[in-house]
C-alpha cells in the first residue's frame, strides 16, 4: 500500500487505501483531505494545505526556495491521473533538458528498458546535447545464451559487445521501446560496456542508485564517441 509524502509534509500528502476505489497500483495513492497538489511545467509535484510546514527554522532563505504563494515544491517529478491519483516517476535533480530545451526524465525510461532480459543496467545520456542517448551494460548470461544460438563464438564480453550482429539485436531491441517514448525521449544512439556497474566500482551507491556523475565521468570516452 504506497504513500507518499516528506517531512516537510507532516508527512503524508498521498496514500493508497484498502478499498478498492482507493487503490491503484502504480500509483501512490489518492490525496489526503485538505490536501492540494498540482504539477509544474517541469513536472515537479507542487502541494499546499494545512499540513505544509511553516518554513525552516530560523532559515528565511531555504522556506524562500521551497515554498512560493504556499505551494511547497517537492523536489520530485510525477503525474496525477484521471481519477487523481499520484504518480510519482522521478527526482527533480535526475532530470535533464537536451540542447533544445526539452526536459527529460530518464528513470522511468531507463525501467523499461530494463524489462529486456538483454539488459541489466542503463543510464540515459543527453543533457544539453542535441538527442538521447544510453550507455547500457548488456545481462551477459542471457546474451551469450543468445550467442550461442545464433553462431557467434566470442567468448569475451569486450569481444561480444563489439559483434556487428549483437550490435543489430541491440539497435533492434532499442528501437522496439522508442515506441513508447515522446519523440524528444526516444534513444537515438547508444554504447553497449562490458562491465557490470556496482558499489565496489564506484558507480552505485549502498542503496543501488546510480551515482549518475560517477558514471558520465568515467565514460566520458564512450559518450564522445556516441556524439562526435
Amino acid at each position: 500500500m504506497e504513500g507518499y509524502g516528506l517531512t516537510e509534509t507532516s508527512p503524508v500528502v498521498a496514500v493508497n487505501r484498502y478499498e478498492e476505489s482507493g487503490r491503484g497500483f502504480g500509483t501512490v495513492g489518492p490525496l489526503i483531505e485538505g490536501v492540494e497538489v498540482k504539477i509544474a511545467e517541469d513536472g515537479e509535484i507542487l502541494t499546499r494545505g494545512p499540513n505544509v510546514m511553516m518554513g525552516y527554522y530560523k532559515r528565511p532563505d531555504l522556506t524562500a526556495e521551497v515554498i512560493q504563494d504556499e505551494w511547497f515544491s517537492t523536489g520530485d517529478i510525477g503525474t496525477l491521473t484521471e481519477n487523481n491519483f499520484l504518480k510519482i516517476t522521478d527526482r527533480k535533480k535526475e532530470l535533464f533538458k537536451t540542447s533544445g530545451g526539452k526536459y527529460v526524465a530518464p528513470l522511468p525510461i531507463e525501467n523499461k528498458l530494463k524489462e529486456s532480459p538483454f539488459i541489466e543496467q542503463v543510464m540515459l545520456v543527453g543533457a544539453d546535447r542535441k538527442f538521447v542517448s544510453a550507455l547500457m551494460v548488456p545481462s551477459f548470461p542471457n546474451l551469450f545464451d543468445w550467442c550461442r544460438k545464433n553462431g557467434i563464438t566470442e567468448t569475451s564480453h569486450e569481444e561480444v559487445i563489439r559483434n556487428p550482429k549483437v550490435i543489430d539485436l541491440y539497435k533492434e531491441l532499442v528501437e522496439s521501446f522508442n515506441k513508447f517514448f515522446n519523440h524528444v525521449e526516444q534513444v537515438k544512439k547508444f554504447e553497449l560496456l562490458p562491465n557490470e556497474w556496482s558499489v565496489d566500482t564506484g558507480e552505485m551507491t549502498p542503496k543501488l542508485s546510480l551515482k549518475r556523475k560517477v558514471v558520465i565521468e568515467k565514460y566520458r570516452d564512450a559518450i564522445e564517441r556516441i556524439y562526435s
